[in-house]
């Protein structure tokens, strides 16, 4: 839909965002061992595999037992896979709005609560897709149910930040955030209606959006405004 580039927004709280970039170099280097050392049966052992999380297995099995299979505790993977990406285009995407957007949320909420935001909002986004998804056997990888979250939460404390993009992938123009990520969300929840709407887990998405928006309203810092109040 867009490619974030910047936003106008600096940190308040903290002089670094410790948290959002250990999380986006943990992803890199976990998809660096993804495509030069780990087969695919032990990527699908980290993976959340609906009907197995809500089925009686109590340990990875999702049809690829074998030699080479890492057998975790289901719902461990409501964690795991959100550090693993199917190519190089869907590490990307999600690393580039950690990027913009993951900053400014630590700032508000402080590194340890972040950590604990962005893993809740992973792990809520995977249950929602396991939910609404039940029978499936498909593995489900990535980080855009966390992210999704982060995005929420952004909206949520700064919908006048102007932000700059890229749409149609090279075109730049700066726009608020309210307007940016209200249309990508709204996108979202439009989607999981729409049937027969490729590999995308939207309802992964729609499951973070709706943590981060409810998760931030509890963790910020004290004294940290919603909707960028006190802010002409």
């Amino acid at each position: 839909m867009f490619i974030p580039v910047y936003d106008q927004n600096p940190l308040r709280s903290i002089r670094f965002q410790a948290v959002t970039v250990s999380l986006i170099l943990i992803n890199i280097f976990v998809f660096i061992l993804e495509v030069t050392t780990l087969p695919q049966q032990v990527i699908f052992g980290f993976a959340l595999i609906p009907s197995d999380l809500l089925g009686a297995g109590a340990v990875g099995q999702g049809g690829f037992a074998g030699p080479n299979q890492i057998a975790i505790p289901e719902r461990l993977t409501l964690l795991s896979y959100m550090f693993f990406h199917g190519d190089i285009l869907h590490l990307a995407g999600n690393m580039v709005f950690l990027w913009v957007f993951g900053d400014n949320v630590e700032d508000a909420l402080g590194h340890f609560r972040f950590l604990i935001f962005y893993l809740a909002c992973g792990a809520i986004a995977g249950l929602v897709h396991a939910l609404m998804l039940p029978s499936s056997e498909a593995p489900l990888i990535g980080a855009s149910g966390a992210v999704a979250g982060v995005v929420a939460a952004y909206l949520m404390l700064h919908p006048k930040v102007r932000v700059w993009i890229l749409i149609l992938r090279f075109i730049p123009i700066q726009i608020s955030a309210a307007f940016a990520l209200g249309a990508w969300i709204l996108t979202q929840f439009v989607m999981v209606l729409v049937p027969e709407t490729g590999p995308v887990a939207w309802w992964a998405h729609v499951g973070g959006i709706l943590a981060g928006a409810v998760l931030v309203l509890f963790m910020r810092r004290p004294g940290v405004p919603l909707f960028d109040r006190g802010i002409a």
